[in-house]
């Protein structure tokens, strides 16, 4: 893509905060905006957009960019695709961009899967699916509701969906594989159909649910398949996050009855497991929806366990977590359609911090009657305080305790200390435990110190282009003497030269991004007077000097002719002298 005209005004369109929180959660820190960065597996903040310079910069992994390479880098695009997407955010004309279809070895799977959808939904509008939309009516859920979530039906013909799909062209091996068909029938017979979609909003699956009194499995979902993996699968992941951007907030659930129900009364911000057990991967994705995460889960015990199971593992990954207490042992589907909207709205709103909900959890596990075990629920509770990092916090919960348990607060603030002490030594092993002895790389000396400072300084200093091209300083590695050539070059073509745009540019030149990223990195300073970039540029050129002195020395010691030795001493002489 060459219509530089059409890139530079996209990118300036856009701001680069907006399009990196539209993606991840964004907490400002001065100038700047701190995220848990996508590209590596973190936990806390080290990504780091700057919406003056309009980049982004991973402390930790190295991932720099501007807006393009960050949705490039996100959404897995090409950058024709890529322009394509953010030219339509941006609101100007990008039908000239031209892309190719990229062939994916799925595709026919997914085809299949829409089709089915839409088989699904047309059966339930027929006078086959009156009764089915009757008892979803029953359930109230209405055809706006039906709409939004793509709810079908199947029918008592066991080979409807297989016919149709064999005339399309399909084989019934392929129908086996990807969960439609079971040798010449549809799996899904007479069940009110649920569309399972992927984190990009494609039907990879379906979940089927009985309507009448049969006495069969209440619930049938698609085998596992090659596009469809239960435990990557998060429902209503891709439609929520519009509505978890604008709320800020992620509730999730169990089951997909229950994100049905909370969307009913508005909260598309809602995302289920389809389950209690949440996999690494899950945690993964909801992650990168958001830092502000509420779990509810059902309110009897199986619900509970998995509040704290799960929130365990979030509290692991290094993200604060709160719970809903749903009352009367009930699930959200059920709580919201006795209680109603408000009701609910008030335990979102009240939701409590996890570590809170754990220490009341705590409670049901001993019987404290018993001396032995009301010693073991004291230290549990004080344990559990310690990883809390607001010390108000722990305060408060110690204050509490002392009166629940009739003990003295200093009694237990020592037992406090002890944990925390624990705690940070267990924290330092593992630390040291984890610790990769690093990759040798050259040494960061003086030289190449003021190598990068002047690199970043052609970038926002047109004067030290123009003194590089005039004096031709030499860099000592031939990387960075490519990409000074580069800077000069774009420089001359464009009249101008911006760090965001110049991202771009480097796009094709990819084995430069690594040096670009570690200049911009740097974190040299904007405002420096010219002298300090002049005396860079001259602790370059001792540097050449020294290197040049050296290898002449090399030369005489290596060679026995005294006048070649004798002209090789003058040229070190006048190098020296500066002549």
């Amino acid at each position: 893509m060459n219509n530089k005209n059409l890139v530079d005004e996209i990118r300036s369109k856009l701001d680069i905060v907006d399009i990196v929180s539209s993606y991840i959660p964004l907490i400002q820190k001065g100038k700047n905006f701190l995220g848990v960065c996508p590209f590596h597996d973190d936990t806390n903040p080290s990504m780091s957009v700057s919406r003056e310079k309009q980049i982004y910069r991973c402390f930790s992994c190295g991932a720099g960019g501007n807006v393009f390479n960050f949705v490039m880098d996100f959404e897995h695009l090409t950058f024709k695709e890529t322009l394509k997407l953010l030219g339509e955010k941006a609101n100007i004309n990008v039908d000239g961009i031209k892309i190719n279809q990229k062939h994916d070895k799925n595709q026919k799977f997914y085809d299949a899967y829409q089709l089915g959808v839409k088989f699904y939904q047309n059966n339930l509008n027929t006078q086959d699916g009156k009764k089915a939309k009757e008892y979803l009516k029953s359930r109230q859920i209405d055809d706006k509701i039906i709409k939004e979530f793509n709810i079908g039906l199947s029918l008592k013909k066991p080979d409807d969906l297989t016919k149709i799909l064999l005339g399309k062209g399909y084989n019934l091996n392929l129908l086996n594989l990807i969960g439609l068909s079971s040798k010449d029938k549809d799996v899904y017979i007479d069940r009110i159909i649920f569309p399972l979609t992927d984190v990009s909003g494609r039907t990879v699956g379906f979940s089927g649910r009985i309507y009448k009194n049969q006495d069969t499995n209440k619930y049938l979902n698609t085998k596992e398949t090659p596009i469809f993996k239960k435990g990557e699968l998060i429902y209503h992941y891709f439609e929520s996050k519009e509505s978890v951007r604008l709320k800020k907030s992620v509730i999730v659930m169990e089951g997909f009855m229950d994100v049905i129900r909370a969307a009913s009364i508005g909260y598309n911000n809602t995302v289920a497991l389809m389950g209690t057990a949440m996999t690494k991967e899950q945690l993964t994705l909801i992650k990168r929806l958001s830092n502000n995460i509420i779990l509810c889960f059902d309110g009897d015990s199986p619900g509970q366990h998995a509040n704290l199971v799960n929130g365990e593992q979030f509290i692991k990954a290094g993200i604060d977590v709160k719970v809903i207490e749903l009352h009367d042992d009930l699930d959200p589907d059920t709580y919201i359609l006795k209680y109603g909207k408000e009701k609910f709205e008030s335990l979102v709103e009240n939701a409590v911090n996890y570590q809170d909900y754990k220490i009341s959890s705590l409670k049901n596990n001993y019987n404290l009657t018993s001396d032995d075990e009301k010693v073991q629920y004291i230290n549990s509770v004080i344990e559990t305080t310690s990883k809390i990092n607001d010390e108000i916090h722990r305060e408060i919960i110690l204050k509490k305790l002392a009166i629940e348990v009739n003990i003295g607060y200093n009694t237990l603030e020592k037992r406090l200390q002890a944990f925390l002490e624990k705690n940070k030594n267990e924290e330092e092993k593992k630390v040291l435990s984890v610790y990769k002895e690093p990759k040798k790389t050259n040494k960061r000396n003086k030289y190449i110190t003021s190598s990068l400072a002047t690199l970043y300084y052609m970038l926002i200093k047109s004067w030290v282009i123009v003194k590089y091209d005039r004096e031709g300083i030499y860099f000592p590695e031939e990387n960075m003497r490519f990409l000074a050539s580069e800077i000069s070059y774009y420089y001359h073509k464009y009249g101008s030269i911006n760090i965001a745009d110049f991202y771009t540019y480097l796009n094709d030149k990819e084995n430069l991004l690594p040096l670009y990223n570690e200049v911009i990195n740097a974190n040299f300073d904007d405002s420096v007077k010219d002298d300090v970039v002049l005396d860079y540029i001259k602790v370059i050129r001792e540097g050449i000097l020294k290197t040049e002195i050296k290898r002449l020395e090399g030369l005489i010691r290596n060679t026995t002719d005294p006048l070649e030795k004798a002209t090789i001493a003058e040229k070190i002489r006048c190098l020296k002298i500066g002549s």
